[in-house]
C-alpha cells in the first residue's frame, strides 16, 4: 500500500493487521483518483469504514484541506494514527472511533463533506442493507455539500440503490464495482456539477 500521487508520491502507508479491512489495490486506487483528480485540491473528505486511512490520505497528499477517518477497529485505528502522524496531517486529519451509523446521524463536526468515501465490509450490503438506506439519507440530509460526491465501493456481484442519492457514474475493476453517487437536487438546481465520466 502506497500513496499514488501528491505531496507524499510513493510513500508506504501502513497496512491492515488480518483481513480486519479490505485494502483497493494500487491498480483501481489509481484509476478511481484519475476520475477524482479536477474535486479533491482544497476540499473536504470523510473516509468512511476508513481502515488506515488510504483514501483520506491520498486525498490530503493531493490538496484536500481536511479528512476525517471514522472506523471502529482498534488495530486499523492504531495504524491510521501512526500513518497520519508519519505524514504530519494530525491538523488536517480527524480521527472518529465507534459505530460510524450513530456518528453520522448527528451534525457535522468538521464541515460538510465534498468527497465521502462509503466503504464497508461487503457483507453490510446483504446483512445490514436497511443500515447503508440510513446512512445514505444522512449524507444527503446532513453531511453532503451541495454538488458534493459519494463514492460506493462494493461487490460487483451486488446491487443496492441508496437513496436519496443518485448514480451518476459506475466503473467496475474485476470483482469490484465503484459507484460515483450525487444528491437529488431541486430542479431550481438543475445543471449542477459535471459527470464524473471521462
Amino acid at each position: 500500500m502506497r500513496i499514488i500521487a501528491g505531496e507524499f508520491r510513493g510513500r508506504p502507508l501502513l497496512p491492515p493487521e488480518g483481513e480486519v479491512t479490505r485494502p483497493i489495490t494500487d491498480r483501481a486506487k489509481q484509476s478511481l483518483f484519475d476520475i477524482l483528480s479536477p474535486r479533491i485540491e482544497g476540499c473536504r473528505v470523510y473516509d468512511c469504514f476508513a481502515g488506515t486511512g488510504s483514501m483520506g490520505l491520498e486525498c490530503l497528499s493531493r490538496g484536500a484541506i481536511h479528512a476525517t477517518f471514522f472506523e471502529a477497529d482498534r488495530s486499523a485505528i492504531e495504524r491510521l494514527g501512526k500513518n497520519i502522524a508519519t505524514f504530519k496531517v494530525g491538523d488536517q486529519s480527524t480521527v472518529r472511533k465507534g459505530d460510524l451509523f450513530k456518528l453520522l446521524a448527528g451534525a457535522p463536526v468538521t464541515g460538510k463533506a465534498d468527497l465521502i468515501f462509503l466503504d464497508p465490509p461487503y457483507r453490510f450490503l446483504k446483512e445490514q442493507p436497511d443500515k447503508l438506506l440510513q446512512l445514505a439519507k444522512h449524507f444527503a440530509e446532513i453531511h453532503l455539500a451541495l454538488g458534493g460526491l459519494v463514492v460506493f465501493r462494493h461487490d460487483a456481484n451486488d446491487h443496492l440503490l441508496l437513496p436519496p442519492l443518485n448514480v451518476v457514474d459506475q466503473r467496475e475493476y474485476g470483482g469490484m464495482t465503484i459507484e460515483f453517487l450525487q444528491r437529488a437536487e431541486p430542479p431550481a438546481e438543475a445543471g449542477g456539477p459535471p459527470s464524473t465520466k471521462s
